[in-house]
């Protein structure tokens, strides 16, 4: 197993996880392409409750994840994987936007660790202590603005679009060249339509049927732009 297929995901609510055993994850760990483990970060607190987090400084609603749990945790991933270089993911709603593009680069990345945060999020010097560490690089990553509960659901994304990248996972590799955000870095994917010919008085275009290889390019093109504008034109991008 190649080392760029290794996740650790680090969690309160390790079930959570468990979309990672079906579908094309599921398939991919079956068949030995990746490797996911899930940690539970209780395992590492160290109070007799086993509590994560506590109230801010400076006052405030919420509670903020404890530092120590998460230090603990991210050593123990780091030290078990023994890569010389960990890519720490930090899901927050301050992060960069998740994308195609940096799907693209973090399944290049030797070792990646997801830290699931909830409630107010991570003490910050998390990720001030990982970032000052030659062995770690840390991303703050959002999937979109919009605050969810937790990053497990935002971990699931990344980790679908990040693994699907990995070659073997899907049976056709072509599909990766043809979706949305792949094969245009401007343009939406275009419509797709199967069989029956009619359904509900509504019929497939003529031309996906014609064996007119060029004109149906033409038409997915043509149909691929028209979507993207739209789209752009209700977003106001």
């Amino acid at each position: 197993m190649s080392r760029n297929n290794r996740f650790d995901v680090i969690t309160i609510f390790p079930d959570y996880l468990t979309p990672i055993t079906i579908s094309l994850m599921g398939k991919a760990v079956q068949a030995g392409l990746v490797d996911i483990s899930v940690q539970d970060l209780r395992e590492y607190a160290t109070n007799i409750h086993r509590s994560v987090d506590d109230t801010p400084y400076g006052g405030g609603a919420g509670m903020v994840m404890s530092p120590q749990p998460w230090g603990e945790a991210i050593d123990a991933v780091a030290d078990r994987d023994g890569a010389p270089l960990h890519d720490l993911i930090v899901l927050t709603p301050a992060g960069e936007k998740f994308s195609q593009k940096l799907a693209e680069e973090l399944v290049n990345c030797e070792h990646l660790i997801f830290a699931c945060g909830r409630y107010e999020g991570i003490d910050h010097r998390v990720t001030e202590h990982y970032q000052s560490r030659s062995d770690f690089r840390v991303r703050e990553i959002s999937i979109g603005d919009y605050v969810l509960g937790g990053g497990e659901v935002a971990t699931l994304v990344i980790l679908e679009a990040v693994i699907r990248l990995i070659p073997g996972v899907l049976g056709n590799p072509d599909s990766l060249r043809e979706e949305s955000h792949s094969m245009d870095d401007s343009l939406v994917e275009y419509p797709n339509f199967t069989k029956p010919a009619l359904w509900r008085d509504l019929a497939v275009p003529e031309v996906l049927m014609s064996g007119n290889h060029a004109a149906i390019a033409k038409w997915r093109l043509d149909q691929a732009v028209k979507r993207t504008n739209r789209i752009q034109q209700q977003t106001g991008e």
